[in-house]
């Protein structure tokens, strides 16, 4: 990566399948032309990654032709995508302390593939002046 290849940030609040897994395949598009990628954890997002709900489409409303796709194209699993993050090496995925208070699932912080636990402090300084930032 070039000091001038600026990071990506990926906001992830809603846990539904395709809002995650677009936002996993932001932050995979990131690392694989050699960008640090930061993704963001909050509400059914971090729910999602706590429950550990990571390797069956489950679209909501149901819709049974795209989870086929899915399955017939081998589009990676959210499982697969944070695999893939994670081997880069270029990408951490936070979760937010409000959120996991809110949710009251303190009890399960140390589940899931979560790198670390921010508040909004921290995320205003890591995120400051970052140009791409994606809200899903």
């Amino acid at each position: 990566m070039s000091p001038t290849s600026p990071k990506v940030v990926v906001f992830l609040h809603s846990g539904d399948y395709d809002r995650v897994h677009q936002g996993l395949s932001i932050a995979a598009a990131a690392v694989a032309s050699g960008r640090r990628a930061e993704v963001y954890l909050f509400w059914w997002a971090l729910e999602r990654f706590l429950q550990d709900r990571l390797d069956e489409p489950d679209f909501q409303p149901p819709r049974e032709d795209v989870a086929d796709r899915f399955e017939t194209r081998r589009m990676p699993t959210l499982r697969a995508l944070l695999e893939h993050l994670r081997e880069s090496g270029l990408c951490t995925v936070q979760g937010c302390t409000g959120s996991l208070a809110a949710l009251g699932s303190e009890a399960e912080a140390d589940k899931g593939t979560i790198d670390g636990w921010v508040g909004w402090t921290a995320i205003l300084q890591r995120t400051a002046g970052v140009v791409d930032r994606f809200y899903l």
